[in-house]
């Protein structure tokens, strides 16, 4: 369940769908966390076999956006500030 404004660590994009970059220390600590998985483990991964690579990014990013969706604000559709 998606978080409020507040208490985001994913803030919702401004303008089109999803999410911007983190707004508290956490976030970054997450996003950090999922480019260290991507590159220490994946780089072997990548040279030993790049479709066995590929799925070990989809499955990544899909684990970063289910997170995504804990903890930060709604995605909808946006086209500038809330009234």
């Amino acid at each position: 369940m998606p978080l409020p404004k507040d208490e985001a660590w994913f803030p919702a994009k401004t303008y089109g769908w999803g999410w911007g970059l983190p707004s508290r220390k956490e976030g970054w600590l997450v996003m950090g966390l999922w480019l260290l998985a991507l590159v220490f483990p994946g780089v072997p991964i990548a040279v030993w076999n790049i479709a066995v690579y590929v799925v070990y990014v989809v499955l990544a990013s899909a684990a970063l956006t289910i997170f995504l969706y804990w903890k930060g604000e709604e995605p909808k559709w946006r086209w500038g500030k809330d009234s």
